[in-house]
């Protein structure tokens, strides 16, 4: 038996077709809030989250989208806009995962996409959560909770973390 709930308003959570961000957008949805989330690959595993929140009564939409791709953050948050209304909040969880490797053994390209999708995707989604709630932009306000998680604090591992450290607290 699934039950409905009350509608609080939209959220985009990035980042939540598992972990934490899918915990986040099932306990959001189930609290009464509209929830779009993104994912980069794992369709299925959005999939998922998106039938546990809808099969307890609750809102949730999944998308397809980079957070390291503007474009692919602005047609989310237009989808957030057609589909659930008004947002109130960004929960912006998304991130990749370094290479584990000690710093003298990682490519560049591995660097560059850590930088791309931890720090210029969390500003990317920061930038089109500000304009679709300030009220600077007509909105009526709202959040943006990020999420950096423990290693950002941690002192540099010799496992080979460091990069990822860096990007997720920068």
């Amino acid at each position: 038996m699934t039950t409905a709930v009350q509608d609080k308003g939209a959220v985009i959570v990035t980042g939540a077709s598992r972990g934490i961000g899918a915990a986040i957008a099932e306990r959001l949805a189930g609290d009464g809030y509209g929830v779009i989330f993104n994912y980069a690959a794992d369709e299925q595993g959005a999939e998922s989250v998106v039938s546990a929140i809808r099969g307890k009564g609750g809102r949730a939409e999944a998308v397809r989208a980079g957070v390291a791709s503007e474009q692919d953050v602005e047609a989310m948050f237009g989808r957030a806009r057609e589909q659930t209304g008004p947002l109130i909040a960004l929960v912006d969880n998304a991130g990749a995962a370094a290479e584990q490797a000690h710093i003298d053994e990682q490519h560049e390209d591995a660097l560059t996409r850590l930088m791309q999708v931890n720090v210029v995707g969390s500003m990317l989604c920061a930038k089109h959560a500000v304009r679709a709630m300030s009220t600077a932009h007509g909105g009526k306000g709202g959040s943006i909770v990020t999420i950096a998680g423990v290693l950002a604090k941690a002192p540099p591992g010799d496992w080979g973390m460091v990069p990822y450290e860096a990007t997720k607290g920068a």
